[in-house]
């Protein structure tokens, strides 16, 4: 007769509040990410269409035409003046049309929930989404760098110093998506098409991204009203990261800029992200 063996029982560990908010802040990127993988096909040339039309009409079919901006002589420099700029277009469009657009639609179809009711408190679903949408637009930003590479007609001269990109480019695209997440608990769904004509229009024409900032000189009062504007300190950046021998703003005052744009976005977000999934 065998002697029964008693195994004795084993308690798992708990997990503190901590690592258990880190593995559900891990989740919910991987899942977000999981997403885009899965929309790759739809991603991709919506963050594609915007940045080749505006390279193909400036850098290719002006010069071919003879009407390229700034004359035979200036075409290049006006070409390496653009390409930061529709970098930091491109970044910013994934912020407020792939994280804004989405959460009002998910917000609205209440289908969050799963994500709410996830062990961990609510402004860690609000984060990941910041995280995952600046990982988005750091996609978005780095397929302009082939674009520019084949299709300009004139040349592109860029000498990227590196300390300052891998700096920049995830400060401006986590304001990309921490300017997505504000307005996507700002926006109601009836109001989502003001998006575009609002905010995403002025942004863009007046973020830098055809001119240096410091050539708005002769209008002062429009040269520091569109300090307002975050894609005015991205546009700069990323020039200062990628062309040399341009003006640009001061490398301090657009990496101050960049992070207090994070912090009030991320805040404005993150609160309206709650207020509206725990009405």
């Amino acid at each position: 007769m065998t002697t029964p063996v008693t195994v004795p029982a084993t308690r798992a560990t708990p997990r503190s509040p901590r690592s258990a908010t880190l593995a559900a802040f891990r989740a919910l990127v991987v899942r977000d990410l999981t997403v885009l993988d899965k929309n790759l096909g739809r991603f991709l040339p919506g963050a594609l269409m915007q940045p080749l039309l505006l390279v193909f009409v400036f850098t290719y079919l002006f010069p071919l035409i003879g009407q390229g901006v700034g004359g035979e002589a200036g075409a290049a420099r006006f070409s390496t003046l653009l390409l930061p700029g529709i970098v930091a277009h491109s970044i910013i469009f994934v912020g407020i049309f792939t994280v804004g657009m989405n959460l009002i639609t998910e917000l609205e179809a209440e289908e969050l929930e799963d994500r709410v009711l996830a062990p961990t408190p609510t402004a860690t679903v609000a984060v990941a989404r910041i995280a995952a949408g600046a990982l988005q637009a750091l996609i978005a930003g780095l397929v302009v760098f082939p674009v520019a590479a084949f299709l300009p007609a004139t040349p592109v001269y860029l000498q990227p110093d590196w300390p300052v990109l891998l700096t920049m480019l995830p400060l401006t695209c986590l304001t990309s998506a921490a300017l997505g997440l504000a307005l996507g608990v700002l926006f109601e769904p009836r109001s989502a098409p003001w998006l575009f004509s609002v905010v995403a229009l002025p942004l863009s024409f007046l973020g830098a991204i055809f001119y240096t900032w410091q050539s708005l000189e002769p209008l002062p009062v429009l040269q520091y009203a569109v300090l307002l504007n975050p894609l005015v300190y991205m546009s700069e950046g990323l020039r200062a990261a990628t062309v040399t021998g341009m003006v640009h703003l001061p490398l301090p005052t657009v990496y101050g800029a960049l992070v207090v744009f994070i912090g009030v976005f991320a805040v404005v977000g993150v609160r309206g992200f709650r207020r509206r999934v725990l009405s």
